[in-house]
């Protein structure tokens, strides 16, 4: 692999001409121009503020060090109380998550479809999508009862009109020669969007899919802290709800750090390296 090399501008003799002249990155330039370094080095930055700020105010009961936040984690996870809540909250996520990108996929593919069906998500979105899912919660437990059906319907709210509003604005992107080439090649009906316009405005989708993983967690989180014990197995949200309830205050911290955590590794992890594969290697993204 060739060492990188930085382009350096400089004057000759006064003159008001420039020559650019490569020379290679030293170990500080190349550290630095890795994003992922960067990025940890804020994170770092945070965390020993955090443990600063918190020994200063000295007052458990407000805020906790980050020390004694890590000393809860630690002993939740040894006896599997921080795992088991975790995996409750990720297995109703991934529930709701699922069920609104199919339901965001049809109404996109019947906007395409359709005058009426395009007419329907654009009304429907205007209606639904400024409603904060967490306000839907009550009427939840009225419709589907105490269980995880209740907190899904939540969860797919959030889910929903994100994913269908950037699908749809993004298949509307697609310009008329791609349209006419796929119409060439004789592609109609599911096929012509699947090998067409989804490539195509695969940038928008991925967006939607990243806005809808965010207010479905959150929104999750919310409806755990409200509606608490679903089915008899709490989540993250109930874990921090009972934290507080015992005024065990590094224990809520903890709850709270790991839906940062959680969050952090989706998006770095799973959405970034989808991205990777995708719109970056595709060109349509620098």
């Amino acid at each position: 692999m060739s060492e990188p090399y930085a382009i350096v501008r400089q004057s000759l003799d006064g003159a008001m001409n420039e020559t650019e002249v490569e020379r290679q990155l030293g170990l500080a330039e190349r550290l630095w121009a890795s994003g992922t370094l960067r990025k940890t080095l804020i994170i770092l930055v945070m965390a020993a503020a955090w443990q600063g700020y918190a020994a200063f105010r000295n007052n458990p009961l407000l805020l906790p060090t980050l020390l004694e936040t890590l000393q809860a984690g630690k002993e939740a996870i040894l006896d599997g109380t921080l795992l088991e809540r975790a995996l409750a909250s990720l297995k109703i996520l991934l529930m709701g998550y699922a069920a609104g990108i199919f339901l965001a996929a049809v109404l996109t593919v019947l906007a395409m479809s359709s005058r009426i069906g395009a007419d329907f998500l654009e009304t429907a979105s205007a209606m639904f999508n400024p409603l904060p899912a967490i306000a839907l919660l009550p009427l939840a437990l009225i419709w589907f009862g105490l269980g995880n059906a209740s907190v899904v319907f939540v969860l797919i709210h959030s889910v929903l009109w994100a994913v269908a509003l950037n699908t749809h604005s993004g298949f509307l992107a697609v310009s008329q020669t791609l349209r006419m080439v796929g119409q060439n090649y004789g592609l109609t009906g599911l096929k012509y969007i699947s090998l067409v316009f989804v490539p195509a405005a695969f940038a928008s989708i991925l967006t939607g899919l990243k806005i809808g993983w965010a207010f479905a967690w959150r929104t999750l989180i919310a409806a755990e802290l409200v509606f608490g014990v679903s089915s008899g197995q709490g989540g993250l949200g109930w874990y921090i709800f009972e934290k507080r309830n015992t005024l065990d205050i590094p224990g809520v911290f903890c709850g709270l750090l790991t839906v940062i955590v959680i969050g952090l590794v989706v998006e770095n992890l799973i959405f970034r390296n989808i991205e990777r594969v995708t719109v970056r290697r595709w060109g349509m993204q620098s």
